[in-house]
């Protein structure tokens, strides 16, 4: 099936260079909306509004040019099922996390997704790592050591929950990799948004926070991070995996944590601490290492 983009995306597909410019500047915020959303709604309840915006402004779009089809969800619904579930719990995962884990160093670990990504390559996909890559590995699981297991059980606590994210988040891509190609771009977004929100709004219904935003300064939240964070955010990040290799994608993805940093510095005056940023750079620097070679290739 013939993958169709929409305008402005279409031209973004057509420049890489561009794409992941813009990609980085908008991916380092999502959990500098979890924390913004953290003082007017349960992370669940938010999370799952935050979704529903984005799914209907998508919706919308796809309605408008007849690519709103049940028959495509119909066909896969076990695909979209899988993905929508395991990207509902990995979100309101990274939601829940920022009441005990400032959004920089959410944002550091985050970036293990990386290291499960390559895993999932070598144990599913079969792909062999370097003894280089390998330490690069041991190095990243070094890093996320040392920001999870210090003083302070709700950090603790946070930085588990944000690992947990990123495996499931990883596990998602792959699964997406492996058996979405076949279906056009638009299609699956809008299906994947639709079946994540289905999986949200049944867990928040499970722990009694289906309730509405409470006041106005929450609806615009709400509607910013539906709009950047997911349709904006999502759309780009499945273009750059289409266009992209998984390696190459998952290198360009390390600067990420950079813009969360800043960003959260800038509106709610929080830094890593020495030990955190320590953690994170060998998180990175591990990350790096093992998707270097493959890279290399790609991008020569």
């Amino acid at each position: 099936m013939c993958t169709r983009v929409p305008f402005p995306l279409k031209t973004l597909s057509q420049n890489t260079s561009l794409l992941i410019l813009v990609l980085l500047a908008v991916d380092g915020l999502h959990f500098i909306y979890a924390r913004a959303l953290r003082e007017y709604m349960h992370p669940i309840a938010s999370v799952t509004w935050v979704l529903g915006v984005g799914a209907l402004e998508v919706g919308i779009f796809a309605a408008r040019r007849g690519l709103f089809r049940w028959e495509t969800f119909r066909k896969n619904a076990g695909f979209f099922l899988a993905i929508g579930a395991l990207v509902g719990i990995s979100t309101s995962l990274n939601y829940t996390a920022v009441k005990y884990i400032e959004p920089g160093v959410a944002s550091l670990l985050s970036q293990m997704s990386i290291l499960f990504g390559v895993a999932f390559g070598v144990f599913w996909l079969r792909d062999r790592l370097t003894r280089k890559q390998m330490l690069g590995a041991g190095l990243a699981l070094a890093g996320g050591l040392v920001i999870t297991f210090q003083p302070g059980e709700f950090l603790r606590l946070g930085a588990l929950m944000v690992i947990g994210a990123a495996f499931m988040y990883a596990l998602h891509a792959a699964v997406v990799k492996r058996y979405g190609d076949g279906i056009g771009f638009l299609e699956f977004f809008i299906w994947r948004l639709v079946a994540t929100t289905g999986v949200l709004i049944g867990m928040a219904g499970a722990f009694g926070q289906l309730t509405l935003p409470p006041n106005a300064a929450a609806w615009g939240l709400i509607g910013i991070a539906g709009t950047m964070d997911v349709a904006v955010s999502r759309a780009l990040y499945y273009l750059s995996l289409r266009r992209l290799s998984v390696s190459v994608h998952a290198l360009i993805f390390t600067l990420s944590p950079v813009v969360a940093i800043v960003w959260a510095w800038g509106l709610f005056g929080t830094v890593p601490t020495g030990r955190e940023l320590l953690g994170g750079s060998v998180v990175l620097v591990g990350v790096a290492v093992v998707t270097y070679h493959r890279a290399g290739n790609r991008l020569e």
